[in-house]
Formats: C-alpha cells, structure tokens, sequence
C-alpha cells in the first residue's frame, strides 16, 4: 500500500450481517498490510471536531506557569501538561519538539479506584477555562463510542463474537491527547523530530488532525509515506497491544511527524481495554500457539510508559 485506505465504519451499525462483515473485513486487511487506515462516517459531526480543535488551541495558549501547575509529572496516570521536549518517543534519536495536554476518564476524587489508588485511575487537571471541561468531555465520549464500534469490526474480523470486545470496555484506558507542534521554520534536524519514529501501546488510535502536514506512516516494504489530512476522517491505527492480543495478526505499524513548516494541532484518542483486563492470544487466536505470555492492560501500558517518561522511573 502506497496511501491509506478510506473505511466507512457506519456499516458496523448495520442491521444486515453481510454489510457488517464486509466493513469488518476491510478493516482486516488494513490491520494486516498496513495496520493504518482513515474512518469516515464515523458520526461525530464536524463542528465537534473543529470545536476540539479550538478548545485544544485555548489550553495551549495558556501562560507557560499556568501549564505547569498541571505536569504529568504532577500524575501517576498519564494525565496533564507534557512541556516542550519532555518525552522521547523515540529515546535513541532525542526529545520531541511538542507539547501535550492528556486527560482522561472523569473520575471524582471520591471513586473508590482513585481512592485505592489504582494505576491510571486519577482525577483530570482541568485548565481555567471556561466551558472547556465539558466540551472535552463531550469529544472524548464521541471518541470513545467510536473506538467501541471499530472493536466490534476487529472481533467480526478476527472469526470472535461480535460483542467479546464488550466485557473488555466498559471502563477502559482511554487517554484524550491534544498535541501542538511549533513551527519549524524550515530547519530540520532530525525526520521525526516533531515525534519520534514509534508504534502506539494500546488497541486502537484515533487521531484528528488539522490541514498542516507532517504525519509519516512507515508501509510494511520500508517506505515513509504521507498520511495527509482527509476532511472529517480520523486517521486511526492499532497499537501493539492489540498486536499482542491478536498473536500478530493484526501488526502495529511505526509512524513519526516531521517538524511542520509551520504550526501543527492533532488530537489523538488512545483507546487499550479496561485496566484488569486480561490480554491473553489464547483467547483471540485459540488455534496457534501463543508468542506472548498473559498479562494485564495496566501492567503492559505501565510499562511502556515507564519507557518514554524519565520521571516516571526512580533513580537508582
């Protein structure tokens, strides 16, 4: 493949099975040969979109104090303010010239998880901003539904039942991430340099993005291609714990961003499973011997995650 294929994802809402399986079996191909694809008809309108986008721009606006008055480093759970060249998704090549702001599920302080202390069950930091948090959450519902449907897709595709995804995301990981990348002005150091060459960790990721360019998909044949921007698509990829659930059927697929020429927005959705979930190939592939052993959601992302952030890891 030499571009991304456009899926129409509204026919896994269809009443007729034939219609679901053929969105289902398309969406398989993309996981297989280049494990990205573009979703339209996806049912979140427009001027949601574009909405997300304005909101992204104001928290970003904010005064360089204000921002870190909500580091990540503040949270536990991969939630708040990521500073100018504070993560290294690629930690060989150097720090990525962008900042990110993450929010999650909007759990009170009172929820019992948040009070127990469980991994990636914290409470958002929320910008000074007005209507901002209901906005966001708003976007990151639609999201959310959206990841679900597409589930459904890969467990028709994979020969499971269609719902088996549903005991795995009723209270899953999911993680908003609005992104901003400086211009660069035409000086570029490195390719990835505006993110480094990386795969996603989780199943599936959703991302908007605005008209600059700058996303690269790496093709199974070795070759860095553009994933331009598609007017209300979202460009959607697997991580690699879906790889890892599917036994490596389905493949997660390495993708950087260029720094722009000038200015860049995305707002990327990470959707993985509920936190005790169990990601076992055993149960997605039962016919072939398993290449990875048995483990939690919560206990994989921890550790990928442990991998791109110094602060997360104690100093020996």
């Amino acid at each position: 493949m030499q571009s991304l294929p456009l899926i129409s994802v509204a026919g896994l809402n269809s009443e007729d099975p034939a219609v679901r399986a053929e969105t289902a079996r398309q969406l398989g191909v993309a996981c297989r040969e280049i494990g990205f694809f573009y979703a339209i008809d996806h049912g979140i309108p427009e001027d949601v979109m574009a909405g997300a986008f304005a909101n992204s721009k104001r928290v970003f606006e904010l005064p360089l104090e204000t921002k870190q008055e909500m580091s990540i480093k503040k949270s536990p759970h991969n939630r708040g303010y990521v500073a100018m060249a504070d993560e290294k998704l690629n930690p060989e090549a150097g720090a990525d010239m962008k900042e990110a702001f993450n929010i999650g599920t909007d759990f009170p302080a009172d929820h019992p998880d948040v009070l127990a202390g469980k991994p990636f069950r914290g409470v958002n930091f929320w910008p000074p901003l007005d209507g901002w948090r209901e906005a966001m959450l708003g976007y990151f519902d639609g999201c959310l539904n959206l990841g679900r449907l597409i589930h459904k897709g890969f467990a028709i595709d994979l020969g499971l039942p269609e719902d088996f995804f549903v005991q795995h995301l009723t209270s899953p990981i999911a993680t908003l991430r609005m992104l901003r990348y400086p211009a660069s002005a035409g000086q570029i150091d490195r390719e990835d340099g505006g993110a480094g060459a990386h795969t996603d960790y989780g199943n599936v990721t959703l991302l908007a993005t605005d008209k600059v360019a700058g996303l690269q998909v790496l093709t199974r044949q070795g070759q860095w291609i553009d994933a331009p921007h598609v007017p209300g698509a979202f460009v959607c990829n697997i991580g690699d714990c879906l790889m890892r659930w599917s036994n490596d059927t389905y493949v997660s697929t390495p993708h950087r961003v260029r720094p722009p020429e000038q200015e860049r927005y995305s707002i990327a959705f990470f959707l993985e499973v509920n936190p005790d979930s169990i990601v076992d190939p055993r149960d997605v592939i039962p016919g072939e011997a398993p290449k990875y052993e048995p483990i939690t959601c919560a206990e994989y992302l921890t550790a990928r995650l442990n991998a791109t952030y110094e602060h997360r890891v104690e100093p020996s």
